[in-house]
């Protein structure tokens, strides 16, 4: 079990077939993996060792795949940079592990000088952008073409493939430890589940740096399937591209399909190649959904929850329960249930097992899951008990085994003695037509301890204040659990997944700092 070898089946079975597609640069396989050959050859003359990180700063590209598969070619650990750092934020994770070399494309080129300056040890960069090679770095292109191409060094099993760090919707960024049987394992249940669309073009709009878009990426590659990518999400351009190259699948977070439902040109572009769309980061997708549903209603939508510990996937709701029965049901609303091989528990503080239909921690076992954080053993001993993996989510699980995630442990609101489940009351305003996306945070209160404060974000020309929010959900829930304040903003801060960053809305209201009343 080693991720490079889809590459010799695809060089074997079908090496004429598109590889991959970017911009006017298209590559079948057979130049894909000469490419890939070359650069790990080129990787190994400039000092990487087996098991050596590597990392690459830039946005999506063909050459981010080939960055990828070249590492594991000639043996080296891959370490995807979050572009969306800063540069103290990147210099930490590459001094974390020891990073030795940096790819690094035009958008990011300006920050090598910083990089430099403050990384303890300096790592040697590679240019992977197009236009002049800055000084002072090897270049992409001119390494690949003056490289003879190496043999596969064939690392897998439980050799370390990857150190993944954690987006950060808390905290710092901890390395997760991937090998190649972690991410072997991720990959094989899902294909169960959603066999890959034969002949299927599947388009990157997802970070490649994230472990959601590395994945269905490495999905595509066990497939020997084709490869469609643009640099960065971009409403209009992603439209464009699913009907000029027949886009059959693509996966993304809700913010980019709320966009892109929001675009006045949506509906003169024809989507009727898209087949499938893999939605993920959020709970609270009901009513986008539906929209989604009304304006192409023979697509199927699968929801997946995961996170990088699992490499990503936990759980599956399939196309079958995007249906309108599941959607009368409620079944649309879960995450599904857990894939082949993972094990799957909804637990109380003391680690028991629950009864079905009660809220508790879900915790994780399979071999998709982590060997641990890089340099961390305390937080690894935390997160990895007796073989789970704790994931601090808030589920209960019915008698189907269907998950139904309510919270982050950490985001339970906790209000005159009442636990309040964010997720719940996020359902619930997101059911209002004039509620784009919504964040539900706990903010201190002087009587209560906290206070259910909501963070919305109005469809464009939208009206509506607080007082008919509210209204909207007493409809529903108790009243206790409706937002005592409501804050109206333009858009709320989100991860590299299109995740709500909760601890930025709350660090607004630190240090005793009430909402304010309305």
């Amino acid at each position: 079990m080693y991720m490079t070898q889809c590459l010799h089946r695809t060089l074997q079975q079908n090496p004429e077939h598109l590889a991959t597609l970017y911009g006017e640069r298209r590559h079948t396989y057979r130049q894909f993996v000469e490419r890939v050959a070359r650069l790990a050859g080129a990787l190994q003359r400039l000092g990487m060792a087996p098991g050596d990180r590597v990392g690459m700063l830039a946005h999506n590209s063909d050459r981010y795949l080939e960055y990828l598969f070249a590492v594991w070619w000639g043996g080296g650990v891959v370490n995807p940079v979050n572009c969306r750092w800063n540069v103290a934020e990147i210099v930490y994770s590459l001094d974390d592990c020891a990073t030795g070399i940096l790819l690094i494309d035009e958008a990011f080129a300006a920050a090598a000088d910083d990089i430099r300056l403050m990384a303890r040890t300096q790592p040697l960069f590679i240019y992977a952008g197009d236009g002049d090679v800055p000084a002072g770095m090897h270049g992409f292109e001119r390494l690949i073409a003056n490289s003879p191409a190496v043999e596969d060094a064939g690392r897998g099993g439980d050799d370390l493939a990857c150190i993944m760090y954690t987006g950060g919707t808390t905290g710092f960024p901890k390395g997760v430890m991937q090998s190649h049987l972690n991410l072997w394992s991720a990959c094989m249940p899902r294909m169960v589940d959603m066999p890959p669309i034969a002949g299927g073009r599947l388009l990157h709009v997802a970070p490649l740096f994230h472990v959601a878009g590395m994945a269905r990426a490495l999905i595509q590659f066990l497939a020997g399937e084709s490869h469609v990518l643009v640099a960065s999400f971009d409403a209009e351009h992603t439209l464009q591209v699913i009907e000029r190259e027949r886009i059959t699948e693509t996966l993304l977070v809700p913010s980019m399909i709320l966009a892109l439902l929001a675009h006045p040109h949506f509906d003169r572009y024809y989507l009727g190649s898209l087949k499938r769309l893999t939605y993920g980061a959020s709970p609270s997708a009901g009513e986008m959904v539906e929209q989604l549903l009304a304006r192409l209603p023979d697509i199927e939508l699968s929801h997946s929850y995961g996170l990088t510990e699992a490499c990503p996937v936990v759980s599956s709701n399939l196309p079958c329960n995007h249906r309108p029965e599941a959607r009368v049901s409620g079944l649309s609303r879960s995450v599904g249930r857990g894939g082949l091989g993972v094990q799957v528990k909804i637990v109380d503080p003391h680690g028991r097992e629950v009864p079905r239909g009660t809220v508790g921690e879900i915790i994780v076992r399979g071999p998709n899951i982590m060997q641990g954080y890089w340099n961390k053993p305390e937080e690894t001993a935390n997160a990895l008990r007796e073989g789970w993996l704790y994931t601090g989510d808030a589920a209960y699980m019915d008698e189907q085994g269907y998950l139904f995630i309510v919270d982050r442990l950490k985001d339970m609101i906790v209000s005159g003695g009442e636990n309040i489940y964010s997720a719940e009351v996020e359902n619930v305003l997101a059911r209002h037509p004039s509620v784009a996306q919504c964040a539900v945070i706990g903010v201190p209160h002087p009587q209560w301890g906290e206070a259910v404060h909501a963070v919305v974000v109005r469809n464009p020309g939208a009206q509506v204040d607080a007082a008919q929010l509210r209204a909207h959900c007493r409809q529903f829930i108790a009243r206790y659990k409706c937002p005592k304040t409501v804050e109206f903003r333009e858009q709320l801060p989100l991860s590299a997944a299109g995740k709500v960053l909760k601890r930025v809305l709350r660090e607004r209201y630190g240090a005793g700092a009430a909402a304010p009343a309305n």
